[in-house]
């Protein structure tokens, strides 16, 4: 038996623990609680972590992160990320970002894969997709709306990239 060298502990003041296990793959309905610009690992871009949380359903309060390579040397990386962002903005209905908190607390639906583990990497989540989520299809009991979702409906419906670059885009960002 061990005293506790902070004296008595009372769980009822504060919140257990979150479960970080990754959600079932499927549409969720989220919003973005959370973002930030980071360095990459190498230091020569930056990505906007996004932080989104289940607003509905059976995982409802679970969050899931997203990294959009906002600026960075392999421009494939910079395209992917761009059309994600645009994505986020027209199913957000917020056409012009200029900073990322504008995004925060506007509800989407986010298809979420679920990624097996691999060597010494656990499972986790990827966000492949975003969309409005009034009149968004839902699958893995998500209730994103009333309409039965459609695999093949669902893909057709990714939107096409904004034709205005924002100022990250450009590599100006500050």
């Amino acid at each position: 038996m061990a005293q506790l060298p902070t004296g008595p502990f009372n769980a009822a003041d504060v919140p257990p623990a979150e479960d970080f296990t990754p959600i079932p793959a499927g549409e969720y309905l989220m919003q973005i609680t959370d973002s930030d610009m980071k360095a990459t690992k190498d230091g020569t871009g930056q990505y906007l972590e996004l932080t989104l949380q289940v607003i509905d359903g059976e995982h409802k309060g679970r969050l899931c992160w997203d990294r959009l390579n906002l600026i960075n040397k392999n421009p494939k990386a910079v395209e992917i990320a761009q059309r994600s962002l645009s994505s986020i903005c027209r199913a957000t209905g917020v056409p012009s970002v200029q900073d990322s908190a504008q995004l925060h607390g506007k509800p989407l639906v986010a298809r979420v894969k679920y990624v097996e583990p691999q060597g010494q990497y656990d499972a986790k989540n990827d966000i492949k997709a975003y969309k409005p989520a009034s009149g968004a299809p839902a699958t893995a009991g998500q209730p994103a709306s009333a309409a039965p979702a459609k695999p093949a409906q669902a893909a057709a419906q990714q939107p096409a990239a904004a034709s205005n670059q924002p100022p990250w885009a450009t590599g100006n960002a500050a």
